[in-house]
């Protein structure tokens, strides 16, 4: 009563290529974490200095820019820097990764 049914790509996946996919997963993402980290660094610090430099040396910034203002000018540019470096690192990173999978396969 057994039916010869066509295995579809994802039932012909082993548990070992999930477990393969899964860590190049993790390792793509925890590549991008640690670029974007190194991002916001330095993004905090290149906003920080001419930041808080124009509040003390520009009368209008001195007049309109309070403590929030500059923290908010200085984590926005951190907040984009990660996320943008984040996910160029990600998406470069998968797309090496499909390449070479693609090479493997071929070989």
């Amino acid at each position: 009563m057994a039916k010869n049914v066509a295995q579809s790509p994802l039932e012909r996946t082993s548990l070992a290529s999930l477990d393969h996919k899964l860590a190049m997963a993790k390792r793509c993402s925890h590549e991008g974490v640690i670029a974007g980290a190194k991002a916001a660094v330095v993004a905090t610090v290149a906003t920080a200095i001419p930041t808080l430099a124009s509040v003390r040396m520009l009368p209008w910034a001195r007049a309109n820019l309070n403590h929030t203002a500059q923290a908010l000018i200085i984590s926005t540019v951190a907040g984009a820097a990660y996320f943008i470096v984040a996910d160029k690192t990600v998406l470069a990173t998968a797309r090496k990764n499909s390449f070479q999978q693609a090479s493997n396969m071929e070989a």
